[in-house]
């Protein structure tokens, strides 16, 4: 990772996530977290969230730093 990559940990909180990085919100949703709006989100980590739902969480943090360091920065 180059030092200008940006980084989602698993400790992070969804709704940090989301509102940091929207574009995001698609990855969640493949991993079948669908809880974007809902307010345990706001509080939940990426890492819990996943295996609530029953996603793999260093997958889902994986394709969420993909998703954000290619995309177009502004």
């Amino acid at each position: 990772m180059s030092e200008n990559e940006q980084k989602i940990t698993g400790e992070m909180t969804l709704g940090d996530v989301i509102q940091k990085y929207p574009e995001t919100i698609p990855v969640f949703f493949k991993f079948g977290l669908h809880c974007i709006g809902c307010h345990i989100s706001a509080f939940e980590s990426i890492k819990d969230g996943a295996l609530a739902h029953g996603a793999d969480p260093e997958a889902l943090v994986k394709e969420l730093n993909e998703t954000i360091n290619k995309a177009p920065q502004g």
